[in-house]
């Protein structure tokens, strides 16, 4: 049963491809290349796929890292980065994948969700036993933004880049701070949602200021208004749904991957369509998407996998 059952509907996303995947996660949009992108975090595998007008995806390509795949951005010109376990691989447009130093440790901790900041750095969280991070990637430079959440997951920048909504997975709540997208300052961590059914996963932003908010457990993705009022729902018919992301030409498609990690053989014969991708059109548009700057930590060359 979808949650929220008493927020107004805008109908039930539809099944987008016949590929599942166990941790389906953090679909990119990709404009230059006019693909999608989204991970399978725990096979350490970046695929990406046609995006047709039907709202059908066709996988194309699978790049297989050297170990998770907890989120991916890309360059302009094409350059992968993608959060391994304690540290970032990048692959290149010949295939090639080198591995940066490591950025985090613990064996029970990896990097979780990530994304292109308005200037490109890459912001990067962390899961684990507790007091996990939120990272700022430029470069050598790795700077802290939070070192006390429960498990850094999505995240999303307003149109001009002056708010940075996070969310803490655990704990139910989504952040808001302000943000500066020239220097990177940032101001005070401030609480914008508490949820209290589900758990709020990956996030994007539409034109109009509203955030979309996966909702793991809880079988829909959350449209939120700017002043932090669950206003609709997308119901998705696969109750671990992941992250959403607008997609297209024009923007209009929300494309939304879900999970099978955590089913029971009883949830997945009551839920078979779990760990696909889904799409609907909602009604409104997205923000376009911001491109990795192509600077990471530096690295050392791996064999192509």
């Amino acid at each position: 049963m979808t949650a929220y059952a008493d927020v107004p509907s805008l109908g039930t996303a539809r099944v987008a491809t016949e590929t599942v995947h166990f941790l389906g996660e953090g679909p990119v949009w990709d404009p230059i290349r006019d693909r999608m992108l989204w991970v399978d975090i725990m096979l350490g595998a970046v695929h990406t796929g046609l995006l047709s007008l039907d709202g059908s995806i066709t996988p194309e390509d699978r790049y297989d890292f050297p170990d998770t795949a907890g989120a991916v951005a890309v360059s302009q010109d094409g350059e992968l980065l993608v959060a391994g376990v304690h540290r970032l691989h990048r692959r290149g447009p010949d295939g090639v994948i080198t591995s940066g130093p490591a950025l985090i440790g613990g064996d029970e901790r990896r990097f979780n969700d990530g994304k292109p900041d308005p200037a490109g750095r890459f912001v990067v969280g962390t899961m684990g036993p507790g007091n996990e991070l939120l990272l700022r990637i430029d470069g050598d430079e790795v700077g802290v933004l939070d070192d006390d959440l429960t498990l850094a997951n999505g995240l999303a920048w307003t149109a001009d880049g002056r708010r940075l909504y996070t969310v803490d997975t655990s704990a139910r709540r989504i952040f808001v701070r302000d943000y500066d997208p020239g220097d990177g300052v940032v101001g005070e961590r401030q609480l914008f949602l508490q949820l209290e059914e589900g758990h709020p996963d990956g996030m994007t932003i539409d034109e109009e200021g509203h955030l979309w908010v996966a909702v793991w457990g809880g079988g829909c993705v959350l449209r939120v208004s700017p002043r932090g009022e669950i206003v609709s729902r997308v119901d998705v018919p696969a109750p671990h749904t992941s992250c959403p992301v607008f997609a297209g030409p024009d923007l209009d498609v929300l494309v939304i991957t879900t999970a099978r990690e955590n089913l029971s053989p009883g949830d997945l014969e009551k839920h078979p369509l779990s760990g696909r991708l889904f799409t609907i059109r909602p009604g409104v548009r997205g923000l376009a998407p911001h491109y990795w700057n192509g600077v990471a930590p530096a690295s050392a060359a791996v064999p192509p996998r």
